[in-house]
């Protein structure tokens, strides 16, 4: 079945990938269970990947407090049920349905499961327009949060941008200096990338990004979710969505940085595609500290890359308000929320629509905060 907003997180390689993997398995608390619902003669209809989970890490929608309060009352919130792509902020279609009445049909059953095995909650995180509406339908309450997307449109003329100078020409003077400053540090530290996409990215090149991001998450005190298998496996079953940059000095690479993408940009330029191509920010490390090296690996080289390929957007992910300063707008990302208890989802109900109101105050401040010369 076609994803109404189609990325490359709900292919089947990419899930298979992280339980075969273990990465996202019974062991790391994230246990596989996969739904479907099917015609009489055996026709799919509609289809959803649901985790078991025993905590709350890797899914970037926090409910740290609510599982704190279940423990404060003597009640257990884990294990909870959530239907979301492990570590991937990401958002787009979670239930695949031939239809709309196959989509909720589809979360009724999962509902149904989950009252069944008296679990606590159930989360769809990072949700599709399709899937909220179908939520909100039943009854699931929703939360929102706020990400960075740069989109390749000049504000004042609404078309695509020549070149990275173009953009830079689009920002207001002070960013469009502190972006050349930046810059200009990782060029005076002698530093140049490589750019591989798809199989031009080898094993060896997959390894070394590995050891860089594992590097990273150990020095924020973080284990690395995600194995050396499973960018290997990448590499075998879904190279075409990957797209590295590597940070080179005098020929050693230093430093690299992941992004995924929702179509090959080879099949898309200089012809109509029905669905925007979009890039994600994934993943970065670094073996060694250059000023402004995470910019130039995260931020620059990205947008370069999407403009010099028509790439209509590109996802920075979850958090960060230094990604506004780089061009980088707010917009908003939505999940939804089942609480079986019923005096704790009246209480979390309430948590939400307070919530709600603070996080659209915050996006309207980061609005009025526009590095573009002129506001989008």
């Amino acid at each position: 079945m076609r994803q109404p907003c189609p990325t490359p997180f709900m292919r089947h390689a990419y899930l298979a990938a992280l339980q075969a993997s273990g990465s996202a398995c019974s062991d790391t608390g994230w246990t596989p269970r996969c739904f479907t619902l099917t015609l009489a003669d055996g026709t799919l209809q509609a289809a959803c990947m649901l985790y078991l989970k025993s905590h709350s890490r890797g899914e970037y929608v926090f409910d740290w407090a609510w599982a704190e309060a279940y423990q404060r009352h003597g009640i257990a919130y884990y294990p909870k049920a959530v239907v979301a792509v492990p570590f991937t902020p990401v958002p787009g279609t979670r239930l695949l349905a031939a239809s709309e009445d196959a989509r909720q049909a589809l979360l009724s059953h999962v509902l149904q499961w989950c009252r069944t095995h008296r679990l606590s909650s159930l989360h769809l995180l990072f949700a599709a327009d399709e899937d909220l509406a179908c939520a909100r339908a039943l009854g699931l309450m929703q939360r929102e949060t706020v990400q960075f997307h740069w989109h390749n449109r000049h504000p004042r003329e609404g078309r695509p941008f020549r070149d990275f100078d173009d953009f830079l020409a689009a920002l207001s003077q002070d960013k469009r200096k502190k972006i050349r400053h930046e810059r200009r540090n990782v060029a005076q530290a002698d530093i140049g990338f490589r750019v591989l996409q798809g199989r031009e990215i080898t094993l060896a090149d997959w390894d070394f990004f590995h050891a860089c991001y594992a590097r990273t998450y150990l020095e924020h005190g973080n284990l690395p979710y995600l194995t050396p298998g499973f960018f290997r496996s990448m590499a075998h079953t879904l190279p075409e969505a990957w797209v590295l940059f590597v940070a080179e000095r005098s020929g050693h690479p230093i430093a690299s940085s992941l992004i995924a993408v929702s179509a090959q940009p080879e099949s898309v330029n200089g012809q109509n595609h029905s669905d925007p191509v979009i890039a994600y920010g994934r993943y970065w490390g670094a073996l060694e500290r250059v000023d402004s090296l995470h910019f130039e690996a995260c931020y620059y080289q990205p947008i370069a890359w999407c403009i010099a390929h028509d790439i209509q957007r590109f996802e920075g992910g979850a958090q960060g308000e230094h990604k506004l300063a780089r061009a980088l707008m707010p917009v908003r990302a939505s999940s939804a929320h089942w609480i079986a208890h019923p005096a704790f989802a009246r209480a979390i109900d309430d948590f939400l629509d307070r919530e709600g109101a603070a996080v659209a105050r915050y996006q309207q401040e980061l609005q009025a905060h526009s590095p573009f010369r002129h506001a989008p």
